[in-house]
């Protein structure tokens, strides 16, 4: 019994200590970032390891800092708060052997509006930035930006956290990725909600000009049609998606970035 206590007790510290971690991001205000000329599906300047200096681990922090810095992450929109979660959890995942395939990372940086383009696909061996494009969020977690999050089923909201990616599949959507949800209580029911990935013709700059925001799916991170296949099959099979939000909620629940933050501390000491 007391041996309970105590592990319920070590939980609840650590669920304080991941939200006072991350507080002043939570609160932080979104200043636009600087972007830099790109085409729709790859950077016209493309971040390569040849021209990335040898990282020395050190520690995790500062290879994730050393990678943020030299794909210049910052200048195509991509928070470093959101990297940063993203990495250590990826990291956490990855050793636990949750993540089958751990060369491809897929973010989605919520805390950035539809308007631009907050989905980033990073090939950590090659050290290139893949993919830099638009995706949509749940037509009821908000309207230009997703604020609002659920892991109900028929709440048509997106769901936050870690998911791998799983097999393919052609539906009403067409050609669609499965994604399994890594979270319990927090994306889990995302196979049961049909929360895939899978292109939409919403996902447009013709939207974003006329109203200024991307239309919206179901909870769905949809993406553009044209691009939608060469996506797909470049994460399909065992990729870590993250789709992040400055949200306290998810900050304090996420069992994942919790057991991230353990294992990050006990390497240290």
């Amino acid at each position: 019994m007391k041996k309970h206590r105590f592990k319920k007790f070590y939980l609840f510290l650590s669920s304080i200590f991941i939200f006072m971690l991350h507080l002043p991001f939570v609160f932080a205000k979104y200043k636009p970032a600087e972007v830099i000329r790109s085409t729709e599906n790859k950077l016209e300047t493309l971040i390569t390891k040849d021209s990335i200096p040898a990282l020395t681990p050190v520690n995790t922090d500062n290879i994730v800092s050393d990678i943020y810095d030299s794909l210049r992450l910052n200048l195509i929109g991509l928070s470093q708060q959101a990297f940063q979660m993203a990495m250590q959890g990826f990291d956490y995942l990855s050793k636990a052997g949750k993540i089958a395939n751990d060369n491809i990372i897929s973010i989605v940086d919520f805390s950035q509006p539809s308007s631009k383009k907050r989905l980033f696909i990073i090939d950590l061996e090659k050290r290139e930035v893949l993919f830099n494009t638009y995706v949509a969020h749940g037509i009821n977690s908000g309207k230009e930006y997703a604020n609002q999050f659920s892991n109900k089923p028929e709440s048509n909201k997106s769901s936050l956290g870690f998911y791998e990616t799983m097999d393919t599949y052609n539906g009403k959507n067409g050609y669609s990725l499965h994604l399994q949800g890594l979270e319990k209580g927090i994306n889990d029911k995302a196979d049961s909600r049909a929360i895939v990935i899978h292109g939409a013709g919403y996902v447009n700059e013709e939207l974003i000009q006329s109203q200024g925001y991307i239309g919206r799916s179901q909870g769905c991170p949809a993406v553009p049609e044209k691009l939608h296949k060469s996506i797909i099959n470049k994460i399909k099979n065992g990729t870590c998606l993250f789709i992040y939000s400055p949200n306290k909620n998810y900050l304090i629940q996420s069992r994942v970035l919790r057991e991230a933050t353990a294992m990050a501390l006990n390497s240290k000491n």
